[in-house]
């Protein structure tokens, strides 16, 4: 049974793992400092593509999750993400036990789904394959993990494309405030594919130079993965989840419309639910994927919300990690709300004239912070916005 007067949400613990780092020290430090994590890509070939680069969890992940699990050296690039996420979050809130576990992803084990069907083309080791394709589902992550850590709750996937991270903390946060559920593990997880990768390389989606978003002159998008966990709890805490608004416009299936009315409603949404009103919000953390279309969109819906509220997109540094990107993100709030400054937006040059925004431009400002608006929008006209409150 719901309950009739809305219950707080806390935010207990946050666990992260991203081409920024591991843990939220490590994450918020390279925030601070404008640290980019694009690099060129090393998890396969990228010769006939015309983006070479990626923002790429490190090569510490493998040693990082099989010492926390030594069977996880088997595991996934995917699900030792969510493995390593998932550790230092249940780190940070001691007995925690969640009643359930709410992720948002997209491509899952999209790697292993490439393994299986090119051992199905080659003929070669199509036993070995056959095996992986238990783990191509983008839930057995998540339950591998759970395993580890003596857990069997329940597991709900979201995935509505680049929204998906957002939209589980949302989800989340709706089941703790409605008493549905007391205590909440919520979170986003997607790893680099090269199907994926390739995809938006064919959509010339992908920058072939630098990220670069809300410039005149970006380009594309820079591809990135990692995972992001929040311990989520019910009563009042210093951080905590107040507003959530989704919004779907259907005007094209990967194009946003122009007008930036999904973007706008969403958040409109996410205010009105944490009863804020525009003024009172002290940064947002852009979706910004450095395409022409997607910041020109997003543009005119802060233009429209919130006009003055410094802005940035974090993917500048991290690439888009699409389904996690809204779980990343928020963890990238709770660092900037934990230690008060303003995230930058790197390899920013020139404004553009068409989207006048209050850009944090190249480098960190240290800010008085109380909310934080992070969105994600996604292909379809998937659009989801969170706010994150320092009370």
């Amino acid at each position: 049974m719901s309950s009739s007067v809305p219950i707080p949400v806390s935010i207990a613990s946050v666990g992260c793992v991203s081409p920024l780092g591991f843990g939220m020290p490590e994450t918020s430090s390279s925030l601070l400092a404008g640290t980019s994590g694009i690099t060129p890509v090393r998890l396969f070939s990228v010769d006939g593509c015309q983006c070479r680069t990626a923002g790429q969890v490190d090569e510490r992940l493998a040693d990082a999750a099989s010492a926390i699990a030594p069977r996880s050296r088997r595991w996934s690039r995917a699900a030792q993400m969510v493995l390593v996420a998932m550790e230092d979050a249940l780190k940070g809130c001691p007995g925690f036990r969640p009643d359930v576990v709410v992720i948002g992803t997209t491509s899952g084990g999209m790697s292993l789904g490439e393994e299986f069907f090119r051992a199905l083309a080659s003929g070669k080791n199509v036993a070995h394959a056959t095996r992986k394709v238990r783990n191509y589902v983008p839930h057995q992550p998540i339950i591998q993990s759970l395993e580890v850590f003596g857990s069997d709750a329940p597991v709900r996937i979201i995935s509505n494309a680049c929204a998906s991270g957002s939209n589980a903390l949302g989800i989340a946060r709706q089941l703790i405030r409605d008493g549905m559920a007391t205590s909440v593990l919520a979170g986003g997880y997607d790893a680099i594919a090269e199907l994926v990768f390739a995809g938006f390389d064919c959509l010339k989606a992908s920058t072939p130079e630098i990220c670069r978003p809300f410039d005149a002159r970006r380009s594309g998008l820079a591809l990135g993965e990692g995972a992001a966990m929040f311990c989520l709890r019910s009563g009042a805490g210093e951080l905590q989840i107040t507003g959530y608004g989704s919004a779907i416009d259907t005007h094209h299936l990967t194009q946003p419309h122009p007008s930036g009315r999904g973007p706008e409603q969403a958040m409109v949404a996410a205010l009105q639910d944490a009863q804020l009103p525009p003024g009172s919000i002290d940064y947002i953390n852009a979706h910004g994927t450095g395409t022409p279309l997607n910041d020109s969109s997003e543009g005119r819906a802060i233009q429209n919300v919130c006009p003055s509220a410094p802005t940035s997109s974090t993917k500048s540094m991290t690439g888009h990690s699409l389904g996690a990107a809204g779980a990343i993100e928020a963890a990238f709030s709770v660092a900037a709300l934990r230690s008060q400054f303003l995230p930058p937006n790197i390899n920013f040059r020139e404004g553009d004239p068409d989207i006048a925004l209050n850009i944090v431009a190249n480098t960190s400002r240290a800010a008085r912070l109380r909310n934080v608006l992070s969105n994600s929008f996604g292909f379809g006209g998937s659009n989801a916005s969170i706010i994150l409150s320092l009370t």
